[in-house]
């Protein structure tokens, strides 16, 4: 969290004081940095020069899918990994070129196919049959041959929590490893399919770049094997998943030793390489804002209630995961030992267990690396307006989402349906 650095005690977001900015806009507030969210970019790109063959970084937008993130990465040249026809939207919307999207995701529907065949993307990643036999129709009914892939799964446990492991066998995800061979012969053949690469995605938040190179074997096999079926492939994509240091004890590699070991094993490889990290580029650029409303002290537990909660910031609920939370505006007060908990009506409702801080009513407190699976992952649940998002560039915050209003909740309903009988 380098650009999140205190200065005479008070935590700043580059130049900018967190507390200004939360009472300019209010919270709860996600606030970002520009520069942490185009370094980690940057790094990237550095490390795949040293590929021989054409490389693309595909940020994988259901991370993070505010227009202004988008536009800062389309304006410095990259790709995009989408999994709807809204996130491609998105992308367009925002600047980028449909020249440099790769569709992945389970459940493509005919219309979502049809639309990013008429934009001219960069490639479909297939994930079943079915798949490869509907965009091959609608492809056909076009006139046109829809670059693809195979997201082939290769049953390697990539060590990170159930939810967010998505190359073993038992995932919904990907072709199985083991049939891909004759799906690759079958999309071969028929004439609505341009053949173009292979494709994996074997988890979020890899703290070990192990399961990656053991992926990377089995994806290289099987290029091989294709290689005497006549199947010359023109790419290789490797996904996403790099985690990032919630807790102290987390220690993922640089991204530069993250790729050393993949780029050493394609160095011989004419192969063009695509990755796509979405919560390594965004997750820890920013931050939720949220305020103390109430303290409750019980015989057995502390309560802190704030006014953000599992609407706003999903992942500790669902994931059980782990956000380290601060004073914004430290103090050497007394401490207790609390449960940071909202004010929506589920007991589960929390966005930290036994954190020891010193608190008063009113206190802002900062969520940290919450700039991936935050804001994309909010809701209305209970009829709360989502939060307001601000970029922060130097000595300057910047509103780049407003706060939604009630109205704005309302606005897709009615009350008189019985007249539209």
């Amino acid at each position: 969290m380098s650009n999140f650095q205190r200065s005479h005690g008070v935590l700043h977001a580059e130049g900018v004081p967190l507390h200004d900015i939360a009472q300019r806009y209010g919270t709860p507030l996600y606030v970002y940095s520009k520069r942490a969210l185009l370094q980690p970019y940057l790094e990237f790109t550095d490390a795949l020069r040293r590929h021989t063959a054409e490389t693309l970084v595909c940020y994988a937008v259901k991370a993070n899918s505010n227009l202004a993130i988008l536009r800062l990465y389309a304006e410095i040249g990259a790709g995009f990994d989408i999994v709807s026809g809204g996130e491609m939207a998105r992308v367009i919307a925002a600047g980028g070129k449909p020249g440099k999207v790769v569709f992945s995701g389970v459940g493509k529907s005919e219309a979502e196919i049809e639309s990013a065949l008429a934009a001219g993307i960069h490639s479909f990643n297939v994930e079943s049959r079915g798949e490869l036999q509907r965009i091959n129709e609608a492809a056909s009914r076009l006139g046109q041959q829809a670059p693809v892939s195979f997201r082939v799964n290769p049953d390697v446990d990539p060590g990170t929590h159930p939810y967010i492991a998505t190359g073993l066998h038992t995932a919904k995800f990907g072709v199985q490893h083991a049939e891909a061979r004759a799906l690759y012969n079958e999309a071969a053949a028929m004439a609505g399919i341009h053949v173009q690469g292979i494709a994996c995605h074997i988890g979020s938040q890899l703290l070990d770049s192990a399961p990656m190179s053991e992926t990377l074997e089995r994806l290289l096999s099987l290029v091989g094997q294709l290689t005497e079926d006549g199947i010359s492939l023109e790419h290789i994509d490797l996904g996403g998943g790099l985690g990032i240091a919630y807790r102290p004890e987390d220690n993922p590699p640089s991204i530069d030793a993250y790729l050393s070991p993949l780029l050493e094993r394609l160095s011989s490889s004419r192969l063009a390489l695509l990755v796509g990290p979405g919560r390594s580029l965004v997750g820890t650029a920013g931050v939720l804002l949220t305020r103390v409303e109430y303290l409750k002290h019980h015989e057995h537990k502390n309560f802190a209630i704030v006014d953000a909660a599992m609407n706003d910031c999903l992942r500790p609920v669902l994931y059980d995961a782990w956000h380290d939370i601060v004073p914004v505006e430290w103090s050497d007060e007394d401490a207790r030992t609390y449960e940071i908990a909202g004010p929506v009506c589920e007991t589960g409702d929390f966005l930290g267990k036994e954190r020891t801080l010193s608190l008063q009513p009113g206190d802002l407190l900062a969520v940290l690396c919450a700039g991936a699976y935050g804001m994309s992952m909010s809701s209305n649940y209970n009829s709360r307006p989502r939060a307001a998002e601000v970029l922060v560039d130097g000595e300057n915050a910047h509103l780049i989402r407003r706060r939604e209003s009630i109205d704005d909740l309302l606005a897709c309903e009615q009350t008189d349906w019985r007249a539209e009988s």
